[in-house]
């Protein structure tokens, strides 16, 4: 059950605007703020930043 407090799943959402996203894990005492990781688009196919949303 801890497994889940520590590594919550969150959704990084294209900050291009296309609705895009990926879903990942991310270790809450290491990143206690929203992460913010350049990852690929394809909908506009480029690298653009993803922001995480809650």
């Amino acid at each position: 059950m801890a497994r889940n407090e520590i590594r919550p799943i969150v959704k990084l959402r294209s900050t291009a605007g296309t609705g895009y996203t990926y879903v990942t894990r991310k270790n809450r005492r290491n990143d206690p703020d929203r992460m913010v990781v350049t990852k690929y688009d394809p909908v506009i196919r480029r690298h653009v930043a993803f922001r995480e949303e809650r």
